[in-house]
């Protein structure tokens, strides 16, 4: 069975790539079963912070590494939060301070201006030093409510709601959360492009 790392500072992240990655015969470890150091992330966008990971978590464990960079980007923010989202209100924020940030910012906007999506970079890298590593993309486009809504999920869930489906994230089950997300449709992608010697073992 084929070994990887993992790397994500954030357990909601990890939750649900493990999740995805299960069924595809790959182990997943957790960056912190190698290293409990996490990389700076210094990129300017959502790639260069996946890449920067992926090989931070491949030096450090000798595996093969997928790194995970994602975030909400909001229109009427100039795509604020974007790179910062999980750091918006703070280096220590907790979800519920982004979230109530967020609102502040876009206090007294109507809904056809509260436009958002959320923006996933997913990276393979097959060594530390992969010369050709495997980017993939996904996003997954709604707007910000004037209130949270559902128990589920994790970061600004609770106010992103998609108007084809009626829910925000956070209302959503993990099985369509997942085939849905902008992190499903990287993962997806991702794993269609993955060599094939890197599938069977």
């Amino acid at each position: 069975m084929k070994q990887l790392v993992l790397a994500s500072n954030n357990a909601g992240k990890v939750r649900e790539l493990d999740a995805m990655l299960a069924p595809t015969g790959f182990t997943v470890h957790p960056l912190s079963a190698f290293t409990p150091v996490q990389a700076e992330e210094t990129g300017l966008s959502f790639i260069e912070n996946a890449l920067i990971k992926a090989r931070h978590a491949a030096a450090a464990s000798g595996l093969p590494a997928i790194a995970d960079d994602s975030g909400i980007v909001v229109d009427a923010l100039d795509g604020a939060p974007g790179i910062y989202s999980a750091r918006f209100a703070g280096p220590h924020a907790s979800d519920a301070d982004n979230n109530a940030l967020l609102l502040q910012k876009l206090a007294g906007l109507p809904a056809s201006q509260r436009q958002a999506h959320y923006h996933c970079a997913l990276v393979f890298v097959r060594h530390a030093n992969d010369p050709a590593p495997i980017l993939c993309e996904g996003l997954w486009h709604g707007r910000i409510l004037d209130a949270p809504r559902g128990n589920g999920g994790f970061g600004y869930d609770p106010l992103m709601y998609f108007d084809a489906l009626g829910k925000t994230a956070a209302e959503l089950d993990s099985a369509t959360k997942n085939r849905l997300s902008h992190r499903g449709q990287a993962l997806q992608a991702l794993l269609e492009r993955l060599p094939t010697t890197d599938r069977d073992s």
